[in-house]
């Protein structure tokens, strides 16, 4: 196989990968989020940051024996890296993660941190996220455009390669979660897929939200009652959305339920398109956070080597369907 890729880029993603070369990888990078969760579960403002740090660790230390890679942060994460099973890191660049102020959601990078400084630190593969709408103000679009395209030049220095996330959001006034923007949503994630493959920006991976919402796909285990499209054209949508990338894709699970993240995967199988992996976060340990705070680490552990390793092992049920990254368009000579 004739591949367009240097020797760094290369040897990082094949350190995330598994012996199919699929990219089977876990994420714990959220930070503001786990905050929140933490927090709710516990009745106050703000948890300790040892338990960040701790819940980080016994996540990595548990879904890594079933996955090829995971996902960490540099604020709260860096003691898991140490604690991997001998598989791949992804370390997140951006500071803001799923936290972010202001309705214009600029990105910003940690502080302290740059790609060599995130190699030096264990890293195979860098990740930033963007939030991002065509539906934004050109000078708010411009100003993450360019955001992205330095981080792009600054992996091509230092030879790393750079998964590039993005995520829709709404500036209409429409509810996330509502039926307004579940028909929005397709155009969005078509135009980020469409835009982020482009040379100028470097990304190697994409990572990518599914063009629907499953609670509104009818025919689904997931749907809610309100249809926003049929089975069939939510199966069009998927393909519609990976036609326009010859980047290496993998999924996010945006938050949704371990079934719901596992339903997504499948419709995505079943649709033909062909998917690189997953970097699924919170279905797979949100449900952990609950009996860390009310049973402490132990309890944790135990839920996380039991339900926490079936539900990476359903998504990597689902992965045997998936296809190596290399063997995506944009890796072929």
């Amino acid at each position: 196989m004739a591949m367009k890729l240097t020797p760094g880029k290369m040897a990082g993603l094949q350190a995330v990968s598994d012996a199919r070369g699929v990219i089977a990888a876990a994420a714990m990078d959220q930070r503001g989020l786990l905050k929140k969760m933490l927090a709710r579960e516990l009745g106050v403002a703000e948890p300790p940051a040892e338990m960040m740090v701790e819940f980080k660790r016994l996540v990595a230390g548990s879904l890594t024996k079933h996955a090829s890679a995971i996902l960490l942060d540099v604020e709260f994460g860096l003691p898991a890296t140490k604690n991997i099973n001998g598989k791949g890191l992804l370390l997140a660049y951006e500071k803001s993660g799923y936290d972010v102020s202001g309705p214009t959601k600029l990105p910003s990078l940690t502080e302290g941190w740059s790609v060599l400084r995130l190699k030096e630190a264990g890293a195979d593969c860098i990740k930033v996220l963007v939030y991002y709408t065509p539906f934004e103000d050109n000078w708010v679009n411009e100003q993450k455009k360019a955001w992205v395209e330095r981080i792009g030049a600054e992996c091509r220095g230092v030879d790393m390669p750079y998964f590039l996330e993005f995520l829709g959001y709404d500036v209409h006034g429409e509810d996330e979660a509502g039926l307004a923007y579940a028909r929005r949503k397709p155009e969005i994630v078509n135009y980020c897929m469409e835009e982020f493959s482009k040379e100028r920006y470097g990304a190697d991976v994409l990572k990518v939200e599914a063009p629907i919402q499953m609670a509104y796909v009818s025919g689904t285990k997931a749907f809610g009652g309100t249809e926003a499209y049929s089975r069939d054209e939510a199966k069009a949508l998927f393909r519609k959305a990976a036609a326009l990338t010859d980047k290496p894709i993998v999924y996010l699970s945006a938050g949704v339920t371990s079934a719901v993240f596992v339903e997504t995967l499948e419709l995505a199988v079943e649709s033909g398109v062909e998917f690189h992996g997953v970097l699924g976060g919170r279905a797979t340990w949100q449900d952990g956070v609950p009996v860390y705070v009310a049973k402490g680490a132990a309890a944790l552990e135990e839920w996380l080597d039991t339900q926490g390793a079936r539900n990476v092992q359903e998504v990597n049920r689902v992965l045997q369907s998936a296809r190596p990254w290399y063997e995506a368009r944009s890796m072929r000579g």
